[in-house]
């Protein structure tokens, strides 16, 4: 997301510079610190802190690589934007050179951090843009008007190339990551069940980290694919599997979806977003591997379940586009006062899905 509002801004004509630092946390213990200060050598070096092997930045986006976020390292501008609750602890200290301090705000980071401190940065002094509508009623409990900004989706890099009715439906696919709230164990445990009734049945799988478990024959994993690899993935896929306990807003199973793909995918709020149970997805609880098997069964058996839901999916999720969200974010950045409700816009969407709303 960060990487792609970078390329957006920067051909509209703003400096944009990227600011990439070995440690991100404050208050981070000795341990921390020594393993960032080798980090930031290395990869200062190698040049491996740059997106380059798995995203294509604008040649115009200015890349830094820092050892930390302390504003010393932060060059002066008119806005400086945080994108996680550990870098909105820092710029809420930044001085007035720094710019107008925005909040990117992509999830509830109670996953990667302690809840008061990621709470207290929501209430710091910032202008706070949320990616979903969860999210801005959370802001609006505690209080906090939120600027509601839904993600895009590349349609010019995501696409459907392969008919969905040509697909195999013994073809599945999934995100990999070992962090726990992903739920990939579950995806996994999932998979395994359905394989277990239907010996046909192939997973894909892709992600950034190397796997800590050895895969079955039937599973292939792909780390760090390119995104025209990933493409190509997607629309290999009948069904594409999400399992996660908590999502901000997330692109893979869009992606997934605008390449043609069914979504199978945990009732969460992240997946709300886009995701109606019988009509863009089958959802079941999250932590709940035997009802996940079971909506992946229904689509590998149930042809005309599967297609019409991927096509429902698949209309509905084209209105995401970057130009629209890339739209919104200038307005915000350009007005200190910006405000979205009397610019809004309604889509027509499947009837579970409430308030759509820009």
């Amino acid at each position: 997301m960060v990487y792609e509002y970078a390329n957006h801004l920067s051909k509209r004509g703003h400096a944009v510079t990227l600011i990439h630092p070995a440690l991100n946390r404050k208050n981070a213990g000795l341990s921390q610190i020594s393993r960032s200060a080798t980090s930031f050598i290395y990869r200062r070096v190698s040049g491996t802190y740059r997106p380059t092997h798995w995203f294509r930045l604008d040649p115009s986006v200015a890349v830094r690589w820092v050892p930390t976020l302390s504003a010393s390292f932060v060059p002066d501008g008119d806005i400086v934007v945080a994108t996680a609750w550990n870098t909105a602890e820092w710029i809420t200290k930044y001085p007035a050179s720094k710019g107008r301090r925005v909040y990117l705000i992509q999830s509830w980071e109670i996953w990667d951090g302690p809840e008061d401190r990621v709470r207290a940065t929501w209430k710091a002094p910032l202008t706070r843009i949320v990616v979903a509508r969860w999210l801005r009623q959370l802001g609006a409990d505690m209080g906090l008007p939120c600027i509601f900004i839904p993600n895009g989706i590349d349609l010019n890099q995501f696409g459907l190339d392969v008919p969905i009715e040509a697909r195999d439906p013994n073809e599945v696919m999934m995100l990999y990551h070992s962090h726990p709230v992903k739920g990939s164990a579950d995806g996994l445990a999932a998979l395994e069940l359905v394989h277990r009734t239907l010996p046909d049945l192939r997973a894909t799988l892709f992600g950034t980290s190397t796997p800590d478990r050895r895969f079955p024959s039937w599973v292939k994993y792909y780390r760090l694919p390119s995104q025209k690899e990933l493409r190509a993935l997607y629309n290999r896929a009948a069904v594409f599997v999400s399992p996660a306990g908590m999502e901000g807003w997330p692109l893979p199973p869009a992606e997934a979806m605008i390449c043609g793909a069914a979504l199978v995918a945990t009732d969460i709020a992240g997946h709300r977003e886009y995701a109606s149970h019988g009509e863009t997805a089958l959802l079941s609880p999250p932590g709940n591997p035997g009802l996940l098997a079971e909506n992946i069964l229904r689509f590998v058996k149930d042809t005309s379940l599967r297609l019409a839901v991927a096509k429902n999916g698949n209309t509905f999720v084209r209105k995401f586009s970057w130009e629209r969200a890339a739209d919104l974010l200038e307005g915000v950045l350009r007005s200190p006062d910006a405000s979205l409700e009397r610019s809004s816009r309604a889509y027509v969407v499947p009837s579970q899905i409430q308030d759509p709303t820009w």
